[in-house]
């Protein structure tokens, strides 16, 4: 059992350091402590969700959607990377997609569609399910809150051009989801 918890906490750390690398993004956007609360709670709950529905999913369906997922990840955080680019190149305070409401949805999801492939495998294996949950959900959290907080003390020290490091961020690891960084390095 603690070989079981102690591979589960490795994977959980491994998928929650996309958390912490987009949170160090959205942490450059002016936030209060109750939001980044409200951001890690919310994507530990999507590495709940996401991979209880793998799970759920069955055998059939992993070769489908374990590739769909890292590309619609990957899309989803090029377009929030290069929103907040736009954002902070024009210079204006206000963003249109911010971690907040359908921002936060879109954010948390695209964080934890990885947990969903993972998941399925899982699930085929017959991992202990609360075990595998409980792991992934804390290991989120905890990973998300470490770079949005992080993220909040470079955006103190870079002033207005946080949010174009944010959004460079974004756009990067998004980049490499998508695999596009082998036709350029």
């Amino acid at each position: 059992m603690m070989g079981e918890l102690f591979a589960l906490m490795s994977m959980a750390f491994a998928l929650g350091m996309d958390a912490f690398s987009i949170g160090l993004g959205m942490g450059m956007f002016r936030m209060g402590w109750r939001r980044v609360f409200l951001i890690g709670i919310t994507v530990g709950v999507f590495h709940i969700l996401m991979p209880l529905l793998g799970m759920a999913g069955g055998r059939f369906l992993s070769g489908t959607f374990g590739t769909f997922a890292g590309y619609a990840g990957g899309i989803l955080l090029m377009i929030l990377g290069i929103q907040m680019l736009i954002t902070g190149l024009k210079g204006s305070g206000e963003s249109l997609i911010a971690p907040v409401g359908f921002g936060l949805i879109v954010f948390a999801l695209s964080v934890s569609l990885d947990s969903f492939s993972v998941g399925l495998t899982l699930g085929i294996y017959g991992a202990k399910t609360v075990m595998v949950l409980v792991c992934f959900g804390t290991a989120a959290a905890l990973l998300t809150w470490a770079g949005l907080l992080l993220g909040k003390k470079v955006q103190g020290m870079l002033g207005k051009y946080s949010v174009i490091l944010g959004g460079a961020i974004l756009f990067a690891f998004g980049f490499k989801l998508l695999g596009l960084e082998r036709f350029f390095f």
